[in-house]
């Protein structure tokens, strides 16, 4: 008997809400491989993925798929509010639909948008050195194709 990917999706929401957990996305591929991100602002160990894992597995009948439980990792794309929210102030890069990209500090994120600064260097009127000046852009989620948290160890 097929699994629904909304049975799913409705049974781990109500399982992970009062964890302040957030689905980042859910598939179910052609060959029944169940693939499962979660995430939350203080981050998802793997022992919470594995509990999740057992407590679906109990739920439904899954004796013909392959289900996969893991976090949204570090570095990896921005794909829903709860990851832009738990990475404010954060540095993200951007890639805009021609390719281009720009590196900032995400500033805020709502449910229309986001914001990020940036520091570029430029001419600057009356001196004679490029300067870093500081500049905020706002974007809706479909203006970009992708965001990235940014790994720094400095």
């Amino acid at each position: 008997m097929p699994v629904s990917k909304k049975d799913i999706e409705i049974f781990v929401e109500e399982r992970v809400k009062q964890d302040e957990v957030f689905i980042v996305e859910l598939t179910i591929s052609a060959d029944n491989v169940i693939t499962l991100l979660v995430d939350r602002a203080t981050g998802v160990d793997l022992d919470y993925c594995a509990a999740l894992s057992r407590a679906i597995y109990e739920a439904f009948p899954l004796e013909d798929y392959e289900l996969c439980v893991s976090s949204a990792g570090i570095g990896c794309e921005l794909k829903v509010l709860g990851q832009y929210l738990k990475n404010i102030g954060n540095e993200v890069e951007v890639t805009y639909p021609n390719g281009s990209h720009k590196k900032g500090i995400l500033t805020e994120a709502d449910e229309e948008g986001f914001t990020y600064e940036t520091e570029e260097r430029e001419q600057v009127e009356g001196q004679k050195k490029k300067a870093l000046v500081k500049h905020s852009y706002r974007h809706t989620y479909t203006e970009v194709k992708q965001v990235k948290d940014i790994v720094s160890f400095k």
